[in-house]
């Protein structure tokens, strides 16, 4: 018997990977701040959960459509309209197991075998294995702190070929935790559509981003390129990680296609985990995930000051995500020693740049501030030991 190439050469999510050492070295007596995974520390609000207690009382669970629960496709169009000042039907939204499921079905109706899809470097590693699992050839632009580790109009433009057939973003992005303006944005899709490529826009993170300056919400690339291909996700700002919802905004023309393959990929989302999710866009739960972004963005300055009195530079400082991405390369450590060394000598878990791609993969190194503050302040103070102990210590 044979495991199929395409197992074989699938690489581990290292994020993951420090996450369960860190679980191990729990298990032997320490305590561990973990600091490595993207998991908000606020859990899902308080409406969903007694919706599920409600739900969860032996009744009848039959399977939902392949595309959703319809009062949840419509909750999550009125929350386009209300927040962002979009009309999306809701016919056009499918919902999934979780953003991952969203971003298979996807990939598996976009991508041919030989196609590109050009995406930034750093970016979150999944999005590299699924075009390579159909086929695809993943171009990846590396990008610096001068393009806020994104991509722009320019450089897609310098990477496209006749054999492009996606752009795909992230806007607020992981590893970085930064947005693409607005405009550079739109500009992307516009020399994307007029090429006849698709625009696949992760906006997992959308909703955590920094106001504009009138203070309305961020704006989604819809407002700009209405048959972009929207991916979102119930886990970040929802705070619903395990709960596995997600969805996806989808052109018309895509929709029979996505149905027959979520159909066959997954069959439906969770119904119990949908039907609870609608109480997620009461007014008592969005003034909740207002307060939770807010404390995010406190979060946020209590590290950026205390990598900052640490010598640990943070490039480009986030807007969005809840993700640093700092450059460790002043300790004379690659990326990957560095969070080895710091996990094992100062029981704090990071996720090392090799996760995100090439370009920064030695330098740079992510933190991700979803949990609370208590944990981040013993975070940054064991960091201090840690780097102290380089400076001082004998050989590396």
């Amino acid at each position: 018997m044979k495991i199929s190439q395409r197992a074989e050469q699938t690489e581990v999510f290292h994020a993951l990977a420090f996450g369960q050492r860190a679980t191990e070295l729990q298990a032997q007596g320490h305590r561990v701040v973990k600091l490595s995974i993207g998991e908000p520390s606020f859990g899902a609000p308080a409406a969903a959960r007694v919706a599920m207690r409600e739900i969860m009382d032996g009744r009848p669970m039959p399977y939902t459509s392949a595309l959703g629960l319809p009062a949840l496709r419509e909750a999550i169009a009125k929350f386009y309209r209300d927040i962002h000042g979009v009309a999306v039907d809701p016919a056009r939204i499918v919902i999934t197991a979780g953003a991952s499921s969203a971003l298979l079905v996807v990939a598996a109706a976009t991508i041919d075998p030989g196609d590109e899809v050009i995406m930034a470097d750093p970016s979150y590693p999944s999005n590299r294995e699924l075009v390579g699992s159909f086929g695809g050839k993943v171009v990846t632009v590396p990008t610096s702190a001068a393009t806020r580790f994104q991509l722009d109009a320019a450089s897609v433009a310098k990477a496209w070929t006749d054999r492009t057939s996606a752009v795909m973003i992230a806007s607020p992005s992981n590893p970085a935790g930064t947005s693409v303006p607005f405009d550079e944005l739109a500009a992307i899709c516009e020399f994307a559509r007029k090429r006849g490529a698709w625009r696949i826009v992760d906006e997992i993170y959308l909703n955590l981003a920094d106001p504009q300056p009138d203070g309305t919400p961020a704006r989604t690339v819809l407002e700009a390129d209405p048959d972009a291909i929207v991916i979102n996700s119930f886990s970040k700002y929802f705070g619903m990680t395990g709960w596995r919802l997600g969805w996806a905004v989808l052109p018309e023309a895509l929709l029979p296609a996505l149905e027959r393959l979520a159909m066959n990929f997954f069959l439906s989302a969770s119904a119990p985990v949908q039907q609870a999710a609608i109480a997620c866009f009461t007014p008592e739960s969005l003034a909740e995930y207002e307060r939770r972004r807010v404390e995010l963005v406190a979060r946020r300055e209590l590290v950026l000051e205390g990598l900052a009195e640490l010598g640990l530079p943070v490039p480009v400082a986030p807007d969005g995500a809840f993700y640093v991405y700092m450059d460790v390369s002043a300790t004379g450590l690659d990326s990957w020693t560095f969070c080895e060394q710091a996990l094992e000598q100062a029981h704090v878990a990071l996720t090392p740049g090799r996760d995100f791609g090439t370009a920064t993969a030695q330098t740079h190194v992510r933190l991700s501030y979803a949990a609370e503050r208590e944990e981040l302040a013993e975070g940054i103070r064991r960091l201090g030991q840690f780097l102290e102990g380089l400076r001082s210590g004998p050989s590396r």
